[in-house]
């Protein structure tokens, strides 16, 4: 039985759930690490600032620390904001007491606004918490700070995190998300500097260095070297700044859980398309209904961009010996018609995730008509030059629909195709299953009209 690490975070509290202890808990929950704290401040805090601060006594904040290390196995903490010089002595003096290796975020002022660290702590926090810590994790602002360094570049970050590691610490990792978005890594034991590159990216990003932070300590507690930690945090805070929501009228939190919804909801919508195509190939009505070049349905992920997004057959549903078979596997990436018919489709309505594409036929549409589904269509004959015929073909399609029906997706979009180009029918839903039951009811309908 494996053994789940226990860290601990020694940090404000952060009243808007965005930063501190919250952030912290947060992160360390998603990496699958037991998560401890100690309080040292109450910040009246939302996403606009801080209002105002109240420092816990020391003697308290000494008491949760040694209250956690004399229960559990901790070995690796984080530290936040720690407004004064008192409370970083008492947290000094904890930490080296219970042989904590920390991972120090020299918090001096809040992403949406407000000071957190009195002028006359900043001494305290170089010589008393840095002089032994494992890590700290300034961003540029903050190592200018520390080192008396203006930065403006790479070059000026390696050398403030030089002057910082004098100090003592062991590692410092001057966050670039101010400057270019690279972080540089310095390891004082070795001399030397690894640099883990980035992108801007937009989102939200209250908590961001809390989080970063906390996740450098939760990989570290999982056994990752400096550099792996790194570059997985990196990636971390990457993905919660995408997955960020607007809860408030100021600065969005960053969302710790953003990468482990994304893959649990890439796992549901593989799961649903699995199960329309066998609805599909269960169905021996719908062999009648597969085009000549073959069909395919896929489903996106939500807030899909890409067609990596997208989950569909690597091959396609084929007729054999008048039977529908999936020649393939249902993948993430496994569509590159039909998911751009869906990625296209979601710009208008972002709840339309599904399709499939269906031989054309007019009895097949009035069929559809029967059914109460809504019609669109394209003439290939208008696709202009150096075009995609699905991104240009559903966007013109929806567009002359919602002339008269404002940002709505038709349930059907067919063209009657051109020389060399099967004419064919798309059939557009909510989700996959919703599609392929659908499909299902067009060929059962279209078999039995041909028996009369």
């Amino acid at each position: 039985m494996s053994i789940t690490p226990v860290v601990l975070t020694i940090a404000g509290s952060d009243s808007g759930g965005g930063a501190g202890i919250e952030a912290d808990i947060k992160t360390f929950a998603a990496l699958g690490v037991h998560g401890t704290c100690a309080i040292t401040s109450v910040t009246a805090q939302n996403t606009k600032g801080v209002l105002s601060i109240y420092d816990l006594p020391p003697f308290v904040i000494s008491e949760q620390i040694n209250a956690v290390c004399s229960d559990m196995d901790v070995k690796w903490a984080k530290t936040g904001m720690l407004s004064s010089a008192e409370i970083i002595e008492v947290v000094s003096k904890d930490a080296r007491s219970q042989g904590l290796s920390l991972v120090v975020d020299p918090v001096m002022a809040a992403e949406a606004g407000g000071d957190l660290l009195r002028k006359d702590a900043v001494r305290a926090l170089k010589e008393k918490l840095l002089s032994f810590s494992k890590v700290v994790t300034p961003n540029i602002y903050e190592a200018r700070a520390l080192s008396g360094i203006d930065i403006k570049d790479v070059n000026d970050a390696k050398k403030a995190a030089k002057l910082i590691a004098e100090s003592g610490v062991e590692v410092v990792i001057v966050t670039g998300g101010h400057l270019d978005a690279s972080d540089v890594v310095y390891e004082s034991a070795s001399d030397t500097f690894t640099v883990v590159p980035g992108k801007f990216l937009e989102g939200g990003t209250h908590g961001s260095g809390c989080t970063y932070a906390a996740s450098i300590a939760a990989f570290l507690s999982k056994g990752h070297s400096i550099v792996e930690a790194a570059m997985l945090a990196k990636s971390f805070i990457e993905m919660a700044i995408v997955s960020s929501a607007k809860v408030g009228r100021g600065m969005g939190p960053v969302n710790q859980l953003g990468s482990t919804l994304r893959n649990a909801q890439r796992y549901e919508t593989l799961q649903n398309t699995i199960s329309a195509a066998n609805i599909l190939v269960s169905c021996n009505e719908f062999g009648k209904l597969i085009a000549e070049v073959g069909c395919n349905i896929a489903m996106a992920i939500s807030e899909a961009s890409t067609l990596t997004d997208v989950v569909g057959v690597s091959g396609r549903i084929v007729r054999v010996k008048c039977m529908p078979y999936i020649a393939g596997n249902v993948e993430l990436g496994g569509s590159n018609h039909v998911a751009r018919m869906v990625l296209a489709a979601m710009k208008f309505d972002p709840s339309i995730r599904a399709a499939i594409n269906l031989s054309y036929s007019e009895k097949v549409l009035c069929i559809c008509r029967e059914m109460g589904l809504t019609i669109s269509s394209f003439d290939r004959c208008d696709e202009p030059e150096q075009v995609n015929t699905m991104d240009w073909g559903v966007t013109f399609a929806i567009g002359n629909f919602n002339s008269t029906a404002l940002n709505k997706v038709p349930d059907i979009i067919y063209d009657k195709g051109s020389v060399g180009k099967e004419p064919m029918i798309r059939l557009f839903g909510k989700t996959a299953e919703e599609v392929a039951h659908k499909a299902a009811i067009i060929a059962r309908l279209y078999s039995s009209s041909n028996d009369i």
